[in-house]
């Protein structure tokens, strides 16, 4: 009786941990999948930053240059510097982390 117990706790419990994310199922259709997955997310959110900080930089400079009625000069300030930016968030994201 004890240990029939203690199974239908343990499977309930392993049932609330999934229903709630605390474990993570073993959803993988093959190795190679899983292989090129990470290289897969990496450049496209390597793709993603980059573009990102572009647009902000020249919405940015677009908008100060429309409200101060100048020529291009903020659009071409603030697309280098959101350029850089782009180049810096890619260069964090793809910079090995010492985990030990």
């Amino acid at each position: 009786m004890g240990k029939e117990k203690d199974e239908s706790f343990d499977t309930r419990l392993k049932a609330a941990e999934r229903r709630n994310g605390l474990v993570k199922e073993d959803t993988s259709t093959s190795p190679e999948a899983d292989a090129d997955k990470p290289l897969a997310t990496l450049a496209l959110r390597a793709g993603t930053e980059m573009l990102s900080a572009l647009i902000v930089g020249v919405a940015i400079g677009w908008g100060l240059d429309h409200w101060l009625h100048t020529r291009a000069v903020f659009l071409v300030l603030f697309a280098l510097l959101g350029g850089g930016a782009g180049v810096l968030n890619v260069w964090r994201l793809v910079r090995p982390t010492d985990e030990t």
